[in-house]
């Protein structure tokens, strides 16, 4: 079971894991040894989120979403399976956690006085030195 929040919880039988070589460095062994994990979870279809967190997730992860509605997920970070494993349902962890919550909406704010003086102070002072490059002017 991962469990993000007390909201989500996605049993790990929704999960899809496949192993395979991993790159990097490794002498020998890493020829041999099937460490690296890609995680394949269908969100689109999922009972376990919520659908307005599914909808967050969908547009903000879109670019790892394959055309059959696929999340995938690699990792490579460590030599054994078990650990990059564990690694992989931390990274869906935090990602979900991310998209948990929703985004605050912005409110529209009025500049301070001071700001809008300060500004317009500005404004005077670069007009002022443009004027004062320029050649006099003849009458």
């Amino acid at each position: 079971m991962l469990e993000v929040d007390h909201r989500i919880r996605i049993p790990l039988r929704e999960f899809t894991f496949t192993f395979s070589r991993s790159g990097g460095p490794g002498g020998q062994n890493v020829n041999k040894v099937n460490t690296k994990v890609t995680l394949r979870w269908d969100v689109t279809r999922s009972p376990s989120l919520p659908e307005d967190v599914r909808q967050r997730f969908l547009q903000y992860y879109h670019r790892r979403i394959n055309d059959r509605g696929e999340f995938v997920l690699h990792s490579q970070r460590f030599r054994d399976q078990g650990r990059n494993v564990a690694d992989c349902l931390e990274k869906l962890r935090a990602m979900l956690r991310h998209v948990a919550t929703p985004p605050k909406p912005r409110r529209p704010t009025r500049p301070t006085r001071r700001s809008v003086e300060k500004r317009l102070q500005a404004k005077r002072r670069q007009s002022l030195r443009k004027q004062q490059r320029r050649p006099p002017r003849e009458e």
